[in-house]
């Protein structure tokens, strides 16, 4: 099991373990409105952001799997997150014990393929370290980036429910 996440790379980004050096960018990420417009709705207190990063090695050292934090390979440019959870989130129907895969990625990263590419490379390490067969998504329906997203990285509609009274739809893959 691994207790940190090793290092992924891809044409143009390189994933690596969250650390305290990303804070500030992780904080500037997710207080950005239109980066959290389908994700509560609301940009998120340093406390919160704070406490996110804990979750981020949290599940490394608990679980084994987690976040990344994303990088331009090239510049080093902070690009967001992207990473396999146990959130245990009260919806219905549940998937704890399944991993949820989740991305979200600085403004000027949006449309450019950088969600794809690194989610994609996430799934080629769960498929071959976690050996999971299959790994679910959350998506709020209004956010049609994030479900073009899902579609090229092989995941299909499983179920629509709601999530803390917003509607969203379940995926897997």
């Amino acid at each position: 099991m691994h207790t940190t996440a090793p290092t992924l790379t891809t044409p143009r980004l390189t994933l690596s373990a969250p650390a305290l050096a990303d804070f500030r960018d992780s904080f500037a990420l997710w207080s950005d409105p239109e980066v959290v417009r389908f994700i509560g709705g609301r940009p998120f207190t340093c406390e919160e952001v704070w406490g996110r990063l804990h979750r981020y090695v949290g599940h490394w050292a608990l679980l084994g799997f987690g976040s990344w934090t994303v990088r331009d390979a090239a510049t080093g440019r902070f690009v967001g997150d992207v990473g396999l959870f146990d959130f245990h989130r009260d919806v219905d129907p549940p998937y704890d014990g399944v991993p949820e895969a989740g991305w979200v990625l600085a403004t000027w990263a949006h449309g450019k393929g950088l969600a794809t590419e690194a989610v994609r490379a996430v799934l080629a390490w769960a498929e071959t370290d976690l050996r999971t067969p299959r790994t679910v998504c959350m998506i709020d329906e209004g956010n049609a980036r994030s479900i073009r997203v899902a579609a090229k990285c092989g995941y299909k509609e499983w179920r629509k429910t709601a999530y803390k009274g917003a509607p969203v739809t379940l995926f897997e893959r």
